[in-house]
Order: structure tokens, then sequence, then C-alpha cells
């Protein structure tokens, strides 16, 4: 299977470990991993921003620079769910027929990472090793756009050491939302407050989800306030084989 990641702007930008943490745990399943150079933006700032003609050259350049590939694997439910719910979308409203054959043919082949290894590779046990308590927040695109369901509680459960903990409220938006919270700062500050309350009340070392857009939202509060809990990405804890005696 030919496996190119898509990295996103933001991890690449921001959380370059989380890519590095894909790679690292598709290596250890015995696949390789290919990084196309051309890879920009996937255009959802623009979209969800009301900026659609903008968008069109970044799925231009999305489809050719994956094109080719049996799939694109991303450690970000929104962008997955950008490419597949709305690149196809912008191609029929650019009247571009060519762009429309495109990315009929690689929106398909882009996942998210955790659906990825449970619904493409069959596999929930990646040989991680995590000594500490964790608990999960589903963030929206990831439990209502791409519907993860239990998904990442599979792979999380089958971490060795991890003390998985339930979040109370875990289906609550924790107020990010792209530009939603620059626009609308009061309520979005106002979101992440219940949020982060929910998190402390687990008593968790680190928070956990899909996309590293709301951690850095939940994970700025929770560090303003100086509770101590870190933040992690899902692949960066299933990449960790910390203290694993072999």
């Amino acid at each position: 299977m030919r496996i190119a990641l898509f990295v996103t702007c933001f991890n690449d930008t921001m959380f370059p470990e989380t890519g590095k943490a894909v790679v690292t745990v598709l290596e250890r399943l015995g696949h390789s991993v290919e990084f196309p150079l051309a890879q920009t933006c996937c255009g959802q700032m623009h979209f969800n921003t009301g900026y659609r003609p903008e968008a069109v050259p970044l799925v231009r350049g999305f489809a050719q620079a994956f094109a080719g590939y049996d799939a694109v694997v991303t450690p970000s439910a929104s962008c997955a769910g950008m490419v597949r719910e709305y690149h196809g979308v912008l191609a029929r409203q650019s009247g571009d027929p060519g762009l429309e054959r495109q990315v009929a043919e690689v929106a398909p082949r882009v996942y998210e990472f955790a659906e990825f290894l449970v619904d493409v590779l069959g596999v929930t046990d990646v040989g991680a090793f995590f000594p500490h308590r964790v608990t999960y927040h589903p963030t929206c695109h990831s439990l209502r756009g791409l519907r993860l369901g239990d998904k990442p509680f599979a792979l999380l459960r089958a971490v060795r050491g991890i003390d998985l903990v339930e979040l109370p409220g875990a289906d609550s938006c924790c107020g990010f939302g792209g530009t939603f919270a620059l626009k609308n700062a009061e309520t979005s500050t106002a979101m992440l407050g219940d949020k982060m309350r929910s998190v402390v009340t687990t008593g968790a070392d680190v928070l956990c989800a899909a996309d590293n857009s709301c951690l850095m939202h939940i994970g700025g509060g929770l560090s303003r306030l100086r509770t101590g809990i870190g933040t992690l990405h899902l692949a960066e804890i299933l990449a960790s084989t910390e203290g694993a005696t072999r």
C-alpha cells in the first residue's frame, strides 16, 4: 500500500512532533510513509471564512500533490473532514470538470489517523506504552463530522500502562472553532472555561484529542491556570514506548 502523510499546515508549523509520531506508528506496523513536498494548506481556513474562490487553488494543489496514493493519512480530523466533505463542493463550484475528476479520485482516500488504523489496517494495539492518567476530548470534527465514534478509545485502551478516564461533558465544544475563537472571543472563552473544568475534575495528567487546534486552545487555558495538565495528540501517545521493557 502506498501511503502519504498529509501533515497539515497547522501541525507542520506548530506541532511537528505529531506528524513524526504518525510516521513512527505506521513504520512500527510495517508500512513506509511518503511525504509529498508539494503539499500545502487544505483551504479550510479560507472556506470557513467565506473565501471560497480563494480556496480553489489549494484544492487543486492538494489533488495534484496526493494523486496516485492508495491512502492519505492525516493527524487532523478537521482537515480530513474538509477534504472529504468540501473539496468536491469547491471543485463543482469552480466549473472545472478536470478538477472535479481529480478530487473525486483523491478525496475518498483521505483518512484521519485513528480511522486509518482501525478501519483500514484493522489494528487497535500499536505496541504503545504510556504510564499516565489520560482523558480524551472528542473534537467536534471528529465527533460530528467524521463520526470516529469509539475508534480513538479502542486505540487508547490498548495502550499498555495507561489509566484512561472518562471526560465529563465530552461531547461539548471547547470553543475553538478556528476563526470562531477570534470573532467571538467572549463566547469562546466561556466555552473553554466549561471544558477546562471538566478536564480538571478527571484528575488526568494528560488531555488527548485528534486535533491539535483544539488541544492548543484548551492547553493554553490549562497552562495559564497552572493546572499541571499537559496535552498530547493521540498519535503521540500511540507512538510512545515510554519506560517499556523489551
